[in-house]
């Protein structure tokens, strides 16, 4: 049998060389293509997922609205049964009046509260349509805050740990309010002291301020005059330890605090300034609930 000639063999060698780098073009861009789809397909479950816990949260909060109005509207009629009854017997029985006077004030404190919550639910959920503020935002609004004249420092103990989003955006709002404040009653120069304390399952936020001492100071004051005016006693120590500072800004404050199952305490430090202290005890695992912690077993 006569053999090929060499050159016959040359070209069909070649041309399985140039099918096999094809081959490989090939094989390497349909590669290429699935790993993208299979990129495309994760970050679409992904978007999917959070999706569906957006859906999922939104839901919950509704449903927590829906049965927070309810009981308030409950709580209402009862107050205005309550009102007749005490406008009928206050004609015979004043003692009755006083009593059923009670009642509606407890109720009416009740039904307040419950508003508060729903009040922040809104808030919260309102807040979703829009970037949410997380806790290393609050690195911008420090920088935010001292350029408009604060002095902020910030401690941290304990190691942090991600917490839910809500969770967060009520502690950053905590921050922007009681910064806030301080610049607007101590003005600038205000020197703030921030401090976050974690714990296995809960944080502590505090945030002290000098805005007495340092709007004193801003009056052009002799040293001798403001040690004056900044002085206080044993009535003033008294009286920081049992005033109950109130306000709308306090009062939200405490409503975004009790909603992860914390609380709040304003109190004024006599001769130096305010103190904001948001402690919650369980906020790692809390979903804005009140009384609710879902533990991660």
């Amino acid at each position: 049998m006569p053999s090929l000639p060499q050159t016959v063999w040359l070209a069909v060698a070649g041309g399985l060389l140039v099918l096999a780098a094809v081959l490989l073009v090939l094989w390497l861009i349909t590669a290429r293509r699935l790993r993208e789809e299979r990129r495309q397909a994760a970050d679409d479950d992904r978007f999917t997922a959070q999706l569906q816990v957006a859906v999922a949260d939104q839901g919950g909060r509704l449903r927590i609205i829906r049965e927070l109005h309810d009981v308030a509207v409950h709580r209402v009629s009862a107050i205005v049964a309550q009102a007749d009854g005490a406008r009928y017997a206050g004609a015979t029985d004043p003692t009755a009046a006083v009593r059923a006077a009670q009642t509606i004030a407890e109720t009416g404190r009740a039904t307040l509260a419950d508003m508060r919550r729903v009040m922040t639910l809104v808030r919260e959920s309102e807040a979703e349509a829009a970037p949410q503020p997380r806790l290393k935002s609050t690195r911008e609004l420090f920088k935010t805050m001292r350029d408009v004249g604060l002095s902020v420092v910030v401690e941290e103990h304990g190691d942090a740990y991600d917490l839910n989003s809500g969770a967060e955006l009520a502690i950053y709002r905590i921050l922007q309010e009681a910064l806030s404040n301080s610049l607007k009653y101590g003005g600038d120069g205000t020197e703030v002291r921030v401090g976050f304390t974690w714990t296995a399952s809960g944080l502590a936020v505090r945030v002290d301020d000098d805005g007495f001492r340092n709007a004193v100071l801003h009056r052009g004051l002799t040293p001798d005059d403001a040690a004056a005016e900044l002085s206080y006693g044993v009535e003033e120590d008294l009286r920081s330890l049992t005033q109950e500072i109130a306000g709308p800004g306090i009062q939200e404050m405490r409503a975004r605090t009790e909603l992860f199952g914390g609380t709040l305490i304003a109190a004024e430090t006599p001769g130096v300034g305010f103190s904001i202290t948001a402690t919650f005890p369980s906020i790692r695992f809390h979903n804005g609930v009140h009384g609710v912690d879902l533990s991660r077993r």
